[in-house]
């Protein structure tokens, strides 16, 4: 009897060993098997702004063809030149090349609806020496001022005046100064005009707050988060087969309602009620950090100001991006709500370096940890080139962690515009299944598709095309062991609209 309990007893030693032992290798690779396959929808456009998705939310802007980050060319009409910042910068400003490309653009950076400073290519800032125009200092002097003077209703003709009180005129095509005093004709013959050019533009958070200016933005941003997304529009997603929700939002949410201008407090209020209205539907929560401080891709959707890329160039940079984090997690932990809390969205390789992010992955999981042991840490793959199993030898150290991949058949025209609809659905089949596979391991993280849409370059496709080309990304991106993301709820672009998708069936889950 003795010998049969003592081998009942090391029967159950010998089984405990090997639940610890297994547990101890989930941990080690990062392994947690979720209760579900997330299918979400990413609530983009809301509390962190991109024009593209609902354009009118700058029409109030006086002036917005000049938003912060605007591309401007300068023409001389005297002699048929663009003005240029010599070497990219860090000297005098030209007026001698014949085309336009990055030397030839000067970036806005508005201070009023007249008022702005230009910053060129190697990032410093055009101002005066004497009365010669250059371009040399790394700092926004708030003298380096210039306005640009619009010829009445023509708006292809300028005038730029600086902040001595004269305009900006080319001499000669070597020599750009600022000492034009009279009255302007706007004749071919006027060294002082220009043929403006607008070579690109950025539409994200900083330009709306910033264009509105501190008096009216508040109220303009606080009326289209309290619209936009409302309780509704929960109650639809759980009716129509999602159960998760991933919000983008941005750095300064962490400040509540006092964050540092141009920004405007109210978004962290909007969260708040998503998290509410989240419960009350059953729906998950995964939190975004769509824009970091300095922004980690140069796009409108990280609210970079000029289309500059400096996140994680600091250690302080990367402390503070901690700092969110860490104060996100801390508010909504308790929340059965909260399912995943994503790191960072959409690094841009090679400007943030892959040891950079590495470092700040492990303080920002840790700072999950410190709040919560079962909210899922997302952490987004770099953009541009680089090793898809990049992230494996710290993710699969983490218990819990997800890799996040976003496939879209655009923004390559190379590859995709070209294309017919049964090669794009070919493409799902065969080239994202092989992808998915390569970074689907048994021993590594989780995989989570958080960013797809139903719209590539085919042009006049029908509804039944459409159908396929989502049907087969919903097949192909279900594998993904976190689950998947359609990019995005609403949107003006109807078939970027999930809403739009499956109210017009285009689109069933």
């Amino acid at each position: 009897m003795k010998a049969l309990t003592r081998i009942k007893m090391n029967l159950k030693l010998w089984l405990l060993c090997r639940v610890v032992f297994f547990s101890m290798l989930s941990v080690s690779y990062g392994r947690k098997t979720p209760n579900f396959r997330v299918k979400a929808v990413n609530l983009g456009g809301w509390l962190v702004t991109e024009g593209w998705i609902k354009p009118s939310l700058f029409d109030g802007i006086h002036n917005k063809d000049f938003l912060d980050g605007t591309g401007v060319q300068f023409k001389s009409v005297a002699t048929g030149k663009y003005l240029s910042a010599e070497n990219g910068g860090g000297t005098i400003i030209v007026a001698n090349r014949t085309d336009a490309s990055g030397w030839e653009t000067f970036k806005l950076w508005r201070i009023n609806e007249t008022t702005f400073q230009f910053r060129v290519f190697n990032k410093q800032f055009v101002g005066l020496d004497g009365i010669e125009v250059v371009a040399v200092s790394k700092t926004s002097i708030g003298s380096l001022t210039f306005e640009i003077v619009r010829k009445g209703d023509d708006l292809n003709h300028v005038r730029i005046k600086a902040s001595n009180g004269f305009f900006l005129q080319a001499k000669t095509k070597e020599l750009v100064t600022a000492d034009f005093a009279g009255e302007s004709n706007w004749g071919d013959d006027d060294p002082s005009v220009f043929l403006i050019t607008i070579a690109g533009r950025l539409e994200g958070e900083f330009q709306v707050t910033n264009g509105y200016g501190p008096d009216k933005a508040p109220q303009v941003m606080r009326e289209h988060w309290s619209t936009f997304i409302v309780e509704a529009d929960f109650k639809f997603i759980a009716a129509n087969g999602l159960n998760a929700v991933r919000i983008p939002v941005g750095w300064w949410i962490a400040s509540g309602p006092t964050p540092p201008l141009p920004y405007v407090g109210g978004s962290l209020k909007a969260l708040d009620n998503a998290f509410l209205w989240a419960q009350k539907y059953g729906i998950k929560i995964i939190i975004d950090l769509h824009a970091a401080p300095g922004s980690q891709n140069g796009f409108e959707h990280s609210s970079s100001r000029d289309g500059s890329q400096q996140w994680g160039e600091t250690d302080e940079n990367i402390k503070q991006t901690v700092g969110v984090i860490d104060f996100l997690t801390a508010r909504y932990a308790k929340s059965p709500s909260l399912y995943a809390v994503e790191l960072i969205n959409e690094p841009l390789a090679p400007g943030v370096i892959l040891e950079r992010l590495t470092k700040y992955y492990k303080a920002g999981y840790e700072a999950v940890r410190k709040h919560s042991s079962t909210a899922y840490v997302v952490l987004s793959n770099r953009l541009g080139k680089h090793e898809p199993r990049e992230l494996f030898p710290l993710a699969s150290g983490l218990m819990g962690s997800v890799v996040d991949l976003h496939y879209y058949n655009l923004f390559n025209s190379d590859l995709f515009g070209n294309l017919t609809v049964q090669q794009n659905i070919d493409f799902i089949h065969t080239n994202r299944t092989s992808e998915l596979n390569f970074v689907t391991t048994s021993n590594g993280p989780l995989t989570f598709v958080g960013e797809w849409v139903a719209e590539w370059e085919v042009k006049g496709a029908t509804k039944e095309q459409y159908q396929r080309f989502a049907v087969a990304q919903l097949e192909v991106y279900g594998r993904a062991t976190f689950g998947w993301a359609y990019w995005t709820l609403k949107n003006v672009n109807n078939h970027w609209s999930l809403e739009w998708n499956i109210k017009n069936g285009y689109i069933k889950l």
